[in-house]
């Protein structure tokens, strides 16, 4: 398999084409069909079992489906074997729950871990150390490298996790509940640096959430590189960010394993299913 540019031109960087999984009886995924574009945001709602994680760990070869396809830049992963699914993996950013840190490193070599681990590419200790500052001045945590994340509190974790997926500069980052368990000023800082990453480097975003907080502050607002700080945009999540392509944010809700809907932020809005509506706050 050829080595995976880091900024692939593909039409689109991920897609699931009819995907079904089951674990025993239990239905994880039905029938899962949508596409992921460069710098387009999704942002997955659902009650805790829909399917959401499992659509996550599905997208980049963790679980195989039992039919249906997965591609994940432009390669067909869906029978692909483990040692065959790991440079593609490196391409993706994620963000796991609570994290993911590893306890026995450092913050610094948390955020240098995927820079180390890539088979497909090196890079000197020079540039890695580099990136790593970079990164953790994105998410404004650099005074924190030679910590551990036992050291930390939850929201700083969190930023950490950020600073990790997004060291290689991924052209797609998964994000696997970003703020479960915060408070909402930590969450909503949380979510700005999503935005942020996503709009100083046209990333596309995968988001698994029980927030629609989340998915409401990525619609609503783009990060304007002049002036460092975070904007509104016009209806529906549509916005010029100052580049050739559109702010856009496509919201997704599962139901035991189902995609019941897929649309802009008006629709889901306007929804009158009363399992959809659920995730909107009402408000009076």
């Amino acid at each position: 398999m050829p080595s995976v540019p880091s900024k692939p031109g593909a039409e689109n960087l991920l897609r699931f084409e009819s995907v079904s999984l089951h674990f025993d009886d239990v239905v994880a995924l039905q029938d899962v069909s949508f596409e992921l574009h460069p710098g387009e945001t999704r942002v997955v709602l659902g009650a805790a079992g829909s399917g959401k994680t499992t659509l996550l760990k599905t997208a980049i070869g963790l679980l195989q489906p039992d039919s249906g396809r997965v591609f994940l830049f432009g390669h067909d992963i869906t029978r692909m074997r483990e040692s065959q699914l790991f440079d593609l993996r490196s391409e993706a950013g994620v963000l796991f729950q609570e994290g993911g840190l590893f306890d026995s490193l450092t913050v610094a070599e948390n955020v240098a871990y995927p820079l180390v681990n890539r088979r497909n590419r090196t890079m000197p200790l020079e540039e890695v150390d580099a990136k790593v500052a970079e990164a953790l001045r994105f998410v404004e945590l650099e005074h924190t490298m030679e910590q551990y994340p036992s050291e930390l509190s939850g929201g700083m974790r969190r930023r950490v996790g950020i600073a990790r997926a997004v060291v290689s500069e991924p052209p797609m980052v998964l994000y696997d509940s970003p703020t479960a368990g915060l408070d909402p000023i930590t969450a909503n800082t949380i979510m700005a640096l999503v935005a942020k990453e996503r709009d100083a480097q046209d990333t596309a975003n995968l988001i698994v959430t029980q927030r629609y907080q989340d998915g409401q502050l990525m619609a609503n607002f783009r990060y304007n590189r002049s002036s460092g700080h975070l904007e509104p945009v016009s209806k529906n999540g549509i916005g010029d960010r100052g580049g050739s392509n559109p702010t856009r944010t496509i919201f997704m809700v599962m139901k035991e394993g189902q995609v019941v809907f897929e649309g802009a932020q008006a629709e889901l809005e306007a929804s009158q299913d009363p399992y959809i509506s659920k995730f909107v706050p009402k408000h009076s």
